[in-house]
């Protein structure tokens, strides 16, 4: 057991420096758009499922450093997002007013297409029953 905890040690140390030094050039501001997903409801004892409307919307004044950023919808200034960092990717947390919470992961840039894959999804309810979505995407840089 102890040589498996060396080991996972040292691998985070290695991976965990290699991480920080990649994301010292992540952009600082992002339009990401999500075409594609689903959203769940529950009623009556159980989850129905359909397909929800296109999502779009921006992420700025990125601070990794500081671990915040700031939604951006419509072009203007929205609610403030906590940052989590990962090895290939950050996390992108929005706790809104009444406590529910939207999370949005950044990938590493693919370089095929220049985009950041990303993964958007919120949970919430509605009179009381739960309500879930979550969307596939991408996200660019934005000047």
């Amino acid at each position: 057991m102890q040589n498996f905890r060396i080991g996972f040690a040292l691998i985070s140390v290695l991976f965990g420096s290699e991480a920080a030094l990649a994301q010292d050039d992540f952009p600082t501001h992002f339009a990401c758009d999500f075409a594609q997903g689903y959203s769940w409801t529950y009623d009556a004892g159980k989850y129905h499922m359909t397909p929800p409307a296109d999502l779009a919307f921006e992420i700025g004044k990125i601070d990794l450093e500081h671990q915040t950023a700031l939604l951006i919808l419509g072009g203007k200034p929205a609610n403030g997002l906590k940052v989590v960092r990962a090895i290939n990717a950050n996390h992108f947390i929005e706790v809104v007013n009444e406590g529910f919470l939207n999370l949005t992961t950044i990938y590493d840039r693919d370089p095929a297409t220049g985009k950041y894959p990303a993964v958007h999804s919120r949970h919430f309810g509605l009179f009381g029953q739960p309500v879930f979505a979550q969307y596939a995407g991408s996200c660019v840089v934005k000047p």
